[in-house]
């Protein structure tokens, strides 16, 4: 990791800030830089998390038609998702400044092997 990245940063600084807005900076960054691997990582890793997350959150309300549970399966899984998508964006934004590639289970993988393709 040496030099600058994309928008002229480093790239530590470039990773971190894939993170920032969730998968609508981790799509810019990805698209922006060609060239270092450990910034596109970062990158594509934060598409998958947050992008995923979002999926969840839209799909959740389905819950809601279960009766009698419904609303509360709902409010747990919206609750445990929200406090999941905080620690994991502070989390990652911090290892990625430390210069570090933390893989996020599953989702780490697959950035890993797209990106080394």
């Amino acid at each position: 990791m040496s030099g600058k990245s994309v928008f002229g940063l480093t790239p530590n600084l470039a990773a971190a800030l894939s993170y920032v807005v969730g998968f609508v900076t981790g799509i810019i960054v990805l698209v922006l830089e060609k060239d270092d691997k450990f910034v596109r990582f970062h990158a594509l890793q934060s598409i998958l998390v947050f992008g995923g997350l979002t999926v969840l959150r839209v799909v959740a309300p389905v819950l809601k038609i279960i009766p009698f549970f419904g609303e509360i399966a709902f409010g747990i899984v919206s609750l445990v998702l929200s406090l999941v998508g905080i620690v994991a964006w502070v989390y990652l934004i911090y290892t990625a400044y430390q210069g570090k590639t933390f893989k996020v289970p599953f989702v780490g993988d697959i950035a890993s092997e797209q990106i080394n393709k």
